[in-house]
């Protein structure tokens, strides 16, 4: 017998039918003599129409309110798999996120859980039932209900699994598991049957959007061995695992796009020490993230800077940048939100090399010119024109045969 935490997103439980489909998978995984505890999103679209009725009535909705608005989204569907499940003669219970409880920080609508306990749900499951509990909420020390922010129920049932000492987390999704890059842009790319969280993490990091990054960043805090999988359709799906339980390390393990990057730039400012931290010190004071940066130094005691920040987050950005450019002296600032990144991830990178040559090789052969370049041990970033972003993917898939 394992203990198996599986957890189904909005699509999967978004009508009456997909739920009774999913307490067949649910009842499936019971048949086969495992226990089983089940985390739930709410109904696809019901977070959507809950936000939007609180902005009908205040623009900027109390985050307290929120939260206790929301997280009844999950309690629906709790019920409604619980009574599925019932129904067809299986012992089912659900709980809330303060129910089991959740603890969490107090920042709502974005909280982060710091403790689960797990007495109720190991009694439930010795008592031969099946548990449902709510994804993307938690409750704090006070007993104020609060969300987890984007991603919450990945987020719920990785930690569930990891205080429940869980065999397997199942995330079951729209999507059979992770490919080599996005079918859409490459047909021809292949569902992988095992990755490490490292590549996982730089996948998610870089604009995969299978899983998000936090779930994942909790498995591989905790060892737990996390699967993704259709809940439309029968497979295996992924495994994401830890380094040491891969047999075989693949040199390139997938391609990465992020289509929301824009790049500025900060030209002729003084060469002298302070001033990166002149520059991006106060876009990261307005909470702006930067991902890459290049400086290149001049001949003339000054120099050029160059960083990537999210497209949605480039007009803000420009306007500090041209109060410093002001401050600084500089002789100019551009921007340009017509770019993409696009990711080599793998963690035969590590003890292979030539990986960067071959692709900047790949990348020229094209007309393809890079515009900046970003590594870390297991990964190369490069910063592209959009318009090249479908052939630059599917030249690099071609070249280093990822399709086999």
């Amino acid at each position: 017998m394992a203990l198996i935490v599986q957890k189904y997103g909005g699509t999967s439980v978004g009508s009456v039918e997909r739920i009774q489909n999913v307490a067949d998978k649910v009842i499936r995984t019971v048949d086969e003599g495992h226990q089983v505890v089940v985390v739930v999103s709410a109904m696809s679209g019901e977070t959507n129409r809950l936000t939007a009725m609180a902005q009908e009535i205040q623009p900027r909705p109390n985050p307290r309110e929120m939260d206790v608005l929301l997280s009844t989204g999950e309690q629906v569907t709790i019920a409604l798999l619980s009574m599925a499940l019932m129904q067809r003669g299986y012992p089912a219970v659900s709980y809330t996120g303060w129910q089991v409880p959740i603890l969490t920080n107090n920042v709502h609508t974005k909280a982060r859980i710091e403790k689960i306990n797990d007495d109720k749900l190991r009694s439930e499951l010795n008592a031969g039932k099946i548990v449902v509990v709510a994804g993307f909420q938690g409750v704090t020390l006070n007993n104020e209900i609060t969300t987890l922010g984007r991603g919450g129920s990945d987020t719920t049932a990785v930690a569930l699994a990891a205080a429940l000492k869980a065999d397997e987390c199942q995330i079951y999704t729209d999507v059979d598991g992770v490919y080599t890059t996005d079918p859409r842009v490459v047909p021809n790319a292949r569902r992988l049957d095992v990755i490490t969280y490292d590549e996982m993490l730089e996948l998610a990091s870089l604009g995969a959007k299978v899983l998000q990054i936090r779930s994942v960043e909790f498995a591989s805090k905790y060892r737990v061995p996390l699967r993704v999988l259709s809940s439309m359709k029968e497979g295996g799906g992924t495994l994401i695992t830890s380094e040491d339980k891969v047999m075989e390390k693949p040199l390139i393990s997938g391609i990465a796009f992020n289509r929301d990057e824009a790049k500025l730039m900060i030209l002729g400012v003084p060469d002298k020490p302070g001033v990166a931290y002149q520059i991006v010190g106060p876009i990261s004071d307005a909470n702006i993230d930067i991902d890459m940066i290049i400086q290149n130094q001049g001949v003339d005691g000054t120099t050029d800077f160059t960083f990537t920040v999210h497209r949605n987050d480039c007009p803000a950005a420009l306007e500090i940048l041209k109060r410093q450019a002001e401050k600084l002296g500089a002789r100019e600032v551009l921007a340009d939100d017509g770019i993409v990144k696009v990711s080599l991830v793998g963690i035969g990178m590590k003890s292979h090399a030539g990986i960067a040559a071959r692709m900047f090789e790949v990348l020229a052969e094209r007309g393809i010119n890079i515009q900046m370049i970003g590594t870390t041990e297991i990964k190369i970033s490069v910063i592209i024109e959009e318009k090249y972003l479908e052939e630059a993917v599917q030249a690099l898939h071609d070249a280093f045969e990822l399709e086999r």
